[in-house]
């Protein structure tokens, strides 16, 4: 059987009509046992307020003595009595050796047999069944068993049978057919007419959720399963089920021992959690049931988990904004330059581009023939996103560029090409930013980004007020997030081009006027551009005003590259965060360093799939590459945020990252998902303060997000 079962379970004694008023009760389609209550309307009502279902089997739990022999066989005629109906299907187990429960080793044998059939009644019933526990029959030592049972495996609902005055002699030792059809209001009694529906009522006195002591691993004690405490599945209605003392371990001594020692072997469970930990996590986590860590410990990721990653609160420390929009976007963007554009601009601009629209193919050398296109270029990448069709500009942002891996082996440009008509290309235009702005923010809300990091370069935008630029996009910024319910932080990281040396001290020097004017907005400045050309420590003089300003320091580094260059970053340029960093994987004494100043790796899975080329065993022309180097860093203690880099470049989201660094290093933990993404928010270059609020408000969210069922169970719609 699989999980999923709806169960009565029952202990019996000498009375067997307490099985069928409490079936009749949850089962009235096959036996409507209460038509004639003077109740019936408000039983009802109580059945479908707790949401109970018709048993789809009935388990009976009982003794060997010859008492209960005979009540088992009126029981098994009332179940033929209701053959034509289809009842359920019945199972009795009987305890060997006990008899009448008339010494303490025969309660023994009998406790034994309620906790272990409970056990494996729970796990039938798993999450999607349910499990009802009859307290009605039986010894009171045997209900007390079967309630105690049901507290520490959990129950739907435990129900009694309540005799609402003397029974008539109808029901008093009634025949099986009596109880296999409705009760009459009324039955003719030696002294008369007696009430006879009436004097029977099922109430509900309870529900129970399964212990989480029992559900986990504690020291070297595995989960309380029926693997460990095993019990035959009964078949038909006579089974005698041994329990030899000795032959096997007691369930009952276990169950007591996690109970007596439940806060020691819980402690010990968390430390336990707490040496294997290597990076710090949230902390509500550890307040979670043992059962939620434990799901979120052994489930790996998968793409049935987007709609959970979605909902996880995450931070993107690595965002290029020239890269950041879809084509969709990319084309709103272009539709709002269009329509502020004058008539004679457009025109020309139409002309400079229309031969490229009449060919499927532009020019190889389109990119670079659109940047020699100014001043009219924002007008020209606008006129293309707007009357290029989209296999036209399939082809030629992407399709041209095929198979996007390991690009940097033909030539970088390659990868940078389906961002030529964003970036630079358009944000200088004014009616470009607002557009531009909203889109950004949208991608956030729907992917649960709470903080992200844009890098750029003004003075590429703006030659001559690349500060007015970045207020008039953090005014932008403002405006878009006006009505948004979600946390969201966005901050400003400007890019100096290690290509452009000379002009490197400038653009250091606008970052530290722009944080003195803009404030937080403006949090650090980023050494980009190929690595080949300058090192960081040819570069490190040009930093002093960032050094001077406080300004946060990320560089790109090793990306394709020596772990030199990451060593120069980190020894010379004093980086707080490292972009890429891949080679650093190489560096054991250095990813040590990493590891011990708490210096962070920016890794961005398809970006570094694209440009270096890494094995993705869901692209076949990738198998033979190397390994992604996620796993090394992260086993090291190195600090790892997993970003996006130009998501739209990759046409990527930074949930998806997620997924993709999954498949990449062969596999992660949703444990280990929330671990990156604490690492994300931990490191983001924001006061202390922020960030502690930040990291506050993710972890509540993330707790009521991991008490939730099954991340599976949480669909895409759901997540949005």
């Amino acid at each position: 059987m699989a999980p999923g079962l709806d169960l009565l379970l029952c202990t019996l004694g000498t009375s067997w009509a307490v099985v069928p008023e409490v079936y009749g009760w949850l089962a009235p389609g096959v036996l409507d046992l209460y038509r004639h209550h003077p109740e019936r309307a408000e039983l009802d009502r109580q059945r479908e307020l707790l949401g109970l279902r018709p048993p789809q089997e009935i388990w009976v739990l009982t003794t060997d003595s010859e008492r209960t022999t005979r009540a088992l066989e009126q029981l098994q005629r009332w179940h033929a009595c209701l053959r034509s109906a289809r009842p359920a299907p019945l199972r009795v187990w009987r305890a060997a050796h006990t008899g009448e429960l008339a010494s303490e080793e025969q309660c023994r044998r009998m406790r034994e047999l309620i906790l272990r059939c409970a056990l494996m009644a729970a796990e039938y019933a798993g999450a999607d069944g349910q499990l009802v526990l009859s307290l009605a029959g039986g010894r009171k030592t045997m209900s007390a068993d079967l309630q105690r049972a049901g507290s520490v495996f959990g129950c739907t609902a435990l129900v009694h049978v309540l005799d609402t005055g003397e029974l008539p002699s109808l029901l008093r030792e009634p025949a099986p057919t009596v109880l296999a059809a409705p009760l009459p209001a009324t039955a003719v009694g030696p002294a008369g007419p007696e009430d006879c529906a009436r004097r029977l009522r099922p109430v509900v006195i309870g529900s129970a959720m399964p212990s989480e002591l029992l559900q986990v691993r504690l020291e070297q004690r595995p989960a309380v399963s029926t693997r460990e405490f095993p019990l035959p599945l009964a078949e038909g209605h006579a089974v005698r089920w041994e329990w030899q003392p000795g032959a096997q371990a007691s369930l009952a001594d276990e169950v007591a021992l996690r109970e007596r020692e439940g806060s020691r072997l819980l402690y010990s469970y968390m430390q336990q959690l707490a040496r294997g930990e290597r990076h710090q996590g949230w902390r509500m986590l550890f307040r979670l049931p043992p059962t939620c860590m434990d799901r979120l410990r052994s489930t790996k990721l998968a793409p049935r988990h987007l709609g959970w990653l979605r909902r996880l609160p995450k931070a993107d420390l690595h965002c290029h904004i020239g890269g950041a929009l879809q084509i969709a976007q990319q084309r709103q963007v272009a539709r709002a330059i269009w329509e502020a554009s004058p008539p004679g601009r457009r025109t020309q601009a139409l002309e400079r581009v229309e031969s490229w629209l009449r060919q499927p193919r532009w020019p190889a050398d389109w990119p670079a023939a659109l940047r020699r296109l100014e001043p009219l270029r924002a007008e020209c990448a606008a006129a293309l996103l707007l009357y290029a069709s989209d296999a036209q500009l399939e082809e030629n942002l992407f399709g041209s560029t095929e198979p996007r891996i390991a690009l940097a082996e033909r030539a970088f440009a390659l990868y940078e090409q389906p961002g030529e008509l964003s970036g630079s290309a358009v944000l200088g235009h004014p009616a470009a930013l607002p557009v531009y702005a909203k889109a950004i923010v949208d991608n956030a809300v729907a992917d649960g980004v709470w903080y992200l990091e844009l890098r750029g370069s003004p003075q590429r935008y703006a030659p001559q007020q690349a500060i007015a630029w970045l207020r008039r996009l953090q005014q932008c910024l403002r405006q878009a997030q006006q009505g948004v319910q979600q946390p969201l932080e966005i901050r400003f990281v400007v890019i100096a081009d290690r290509r452009l040396p000379e002009q490197i001290e400038d653009v250091v020097r606008l970052a530290a006027s722009a944080r003195a004017q803009l404030g937080d907005f403006v949090v650090g400045v980023d050494l980009a551009g190929d690595e080949k050309s300058f090192s960081p420590a040819e570069v490190a003089p040009r930093f002093n005003p960032a050094f001077e300003a406080c300004l946060r320091i990320t560089v790109h580094a090793g990306e394709g590259q020596a772990p030199q260059n990451v060593w120069e970053a980190a020894y010379h340029l004093h980086a707080d965060r490292i972009g890429h960093g891949l080679s650093l994987a190489e560096h054991p004494r250095l990813m040590e360093r990493f590891r011990d100043r708490e210096i962070c790796v920016e890794l961005c899975p398809s970006s570094n799939y694209e440009v270096v080329g890494f094995c993705d065993p869901e692209h076949p022309e990738s198998l033979g590459r190397p390994t992604y180097p996620l796993r090394v860093l992260w086993e090291a203690g190195v600090p790892v945020a997993v970003c996006t880099d130009n998501p739209g470049i990759s046409r990527t989201t930074l949930s998806q990252e997620y997924l993709r660094a999954a498949r990449m290093v062969g596999g992660l933990t949703l444990w280990e998902v929330t671990a990156l993404a604490h690492c994300g928010f931990r490191h983001a270059f924001v006061p202390a303060a922020e960030r502690e609020r930040l990291l506050r408000l993710a972890d509540q969210a993330l707790f009521a997000l991991c008490l939730q069922p099954d991340p599976e169970q949480l669909s895409e719609t759901e997540a949005d």
